[in-house]
Order: C-alpha cells, then structure tokens, then sequence
C-alpha cells in the first residue's frame, strides 16, 4: 500500500512554465499531470511573477519593491508588491476555475526561506542574508504567509490535498559561504547548518506534506533530513556517487524523493525507458526493493521549464508521466 499522498507510479514538475497565458498553463499541467498536478509559475509576465517577487508577495508586514539591483525590503507596500499579489490572485482564480471538481493532491511552490534571503536587499545595507535577525523575521513572515497562501488554495479547490514544495536552489551556497554581497564584490559568511535547519523546520507547515527542492549541485542532506520535509527534490543528473549514502539513509527513513529526470529545455526527449532508467539504476544500487520504487519516487523535469518551448514543456511533462508508469513495471524487468 502507498502511504504518499499521490497514487503509484506518479509525476509531476518542478514549478515555472514558459508563455505568459497561466489558464493555457495550468490545462496543460491539469492534462498532462492529472494525479499530481500544481499551480505553475510564469516568470515572463514580467515583475512580481519571478520566484522571489511572487513569495514575497507573500510576506506579512514585510513589503518589498524593486530596484536597479532587484528585490529590496520597502516601507510600505507599493506597484511592485501589488503586481506581484495580482499575478497570484488571477492564478489561483485559473486553478479555481480549472479545477472544478477535482479531488486529489496538489502541489505549490514558494521560494525557501535561506534563497529568498540571499535575493532581497535590506532597505539600507546589505542583503538579508547578512542580518540573523532579518532572517528571523523573513521566516517567521513567510511561514505565516504560507499558511494564509495554503488556506486560500484548499478554500479555492475544496478537494486538494495541498503538498508544498520549498525552492531552495541558493541553499548549498548559503551553506559554503558563497551569495554575493549586495555589491557584488564580496561573499557572504557561511551560516551554520543547525541555523538553517532550525529556519526552515519554522517554515515547513504542520499540516501539508512538503518537499524541500534544491537543483544545484552538492544539495545538504544532512541538513534537509532534519527539518521534516517529508520528500526532497533534486536533479537526478547532478547527484553525486558519495552523495548515494545520506540519499540512502532518506529513502530508509520513508523520505520522499521528487527526482528531476527530463531536461527543463531541448528540442527532442529521450525515450520513456531511457528517462525512467537512472531513477531504477540508482534504486538498485542502493538496495531498496523494487516494489517501493514507484510509491516512493516521483519523476520530474531537472528543473523548471520557464526556458522552454511550450511544446517543449507540455510534451517534457507527459514524458515524466510515461517514465513514472515504466518504475511500476514488473519489479523483475529492473533486475538485468
């Protein structure tokens, strides 16, 4: 019996969509994706669409604005945070609308707590990332936004089970003292690991399923597993062989993995056994047995698709789809 909450043999993706339609985006998603389905993101339509604009959008008590140099804590709420909310808002009227009726799990993403803090400048100094105590309060302010965020959605689609997906693509550099200054010309000091495990065990909500996302290379298991996320998501291309034994340790303790397995660009895909094959090589290698392969993996393209075409992107996501029906396959045809 799967004890996840998405069926057997199950794929999804990543976040961001090309175009700037989101009611062309979220049926193609609904379509293509109809076991675990998610409210896609569209960066081209411009500011406050963009990861960062669209989770601090999010933020109580915490306005932002842009600038020359980007994101940039505010005084108080202005164009750019108003753009940022509507470009949620006509979203998740599209979901309403597009998911009339639907019972199942479905997934949102919002830009986790250490990314978000390495992107947005204090109003007078240096990013947020240079001030612990701004840390503090962008987390505690995004954990109640998020809270507010997953309301609103199950009170749009009553039937949702609302799963949360936490980007953290700047967490390995938050960790190795590598984000920028606000300059440019200098690092940021590297924040301990139980720092930021502690951060981000206030943001994981309580009462939805979360998986922590992170598609760069060198992602910190260590720190992940103990902020009780229940799935983590990776680019299966960047894994590393000595990274294998804390991925182990994950999947021994009923983590999840979402693994990244098409290119979020390209012009032609491999076939739905070549995208399904690393996942089983690597669940061989580890030892688990096959029969746990499907309830316990779910595919995904390596990343977002917001480079893409959107041909590209519809048919990247039916052939996550194709490749997760090829791990519910006799477990017997992975043994080779």
């Amino acid at each position: 019996m799967n004890d996840f909450p998405w069926n057997t043999a199950t794929a999804t993706g990543v976040g961001s969509h090309p175009g700037t339609d989101h009611v062309e985006a979220l049926r193609v998603v609904f379509g293509e994706l109809p076991d675990l389905p998610y409210l896609p993101e569209l960066p081209e339509r411009g500011v406050g669409a963009d990861m960062i604009g669209r989770t601090a959008s999010l933020l109580l008590e915490l306005p932002v604005e842009v600038q020359p140099s980007g994101w940039r804590m505010a005084g108080h709420p202005g164009r750019d945070a108003r753009r940022a909310g509507d470009h949620l808002s006509r979203d998740l009227d599209g979901l309403e609308e597009l998911a009339l009726g639907y019972e199942g799990p479905l997934k949102i993403q919002v830009c986790g707590p250490w990314t978000l803090a390495g992107a947005i400048e204090l109003r007078y100094g240096d990013k947020m990332l240079a001030d612990p105590g701004a840390v503090r309060d962008l987390t505690d302010s995004l954990a109640e936004g998020l809270a507010a965020h997953i309301t609103a959605v199950r009170t749009r689609v009553p039937g949702a089970r609302v799963l949360v997906q936490l980007d953290e693509p700047g967490l390995p550099g938050v960790l190795a003292g590598d984000v920028p200054t606000a300059s440019g010309f200098g690092r940021l000091a590297a924040v301990e690991p139980p720092l930021v495990a502690e951060r981000l065990r206030a943001v994981v909500p309580a009462d939805a399923f979360t998986v922590i996302h992170c598609c760069a290379p060198g992602v910190p298991f260590d720190v992940l597993s103990s902020t009780g996320a229940g799935g983590l998501s990776l680019d299966l291309g960047l894994l590393r062989r000595r990274d294998e034994d804390h991925l182990g340790e994950a999947i021994e303790a009923g983590t999840a993995l979402f693994l990244g397995v098409v290119p979020g660009t390209g012009t032609r895909l491999p076939d739905k056994g070549v995208v399904a094959k690393p996942a089983i090589e690597l669940w061989r290698r580890l030892g688990f047995p096959p029969g746990r392969l499907a309830d316990q993996v779910v595919l995904t393209p390596s990343c977002g698709l917001a480079g893409a075409s959107p041909p590209y992107a519809r048919a990247a996501l039916a052939r996550c789809r194709e490749a997760a029906r090829v791990l519910h396959e006799d477990p017997e045809s992975h043994e080779s």
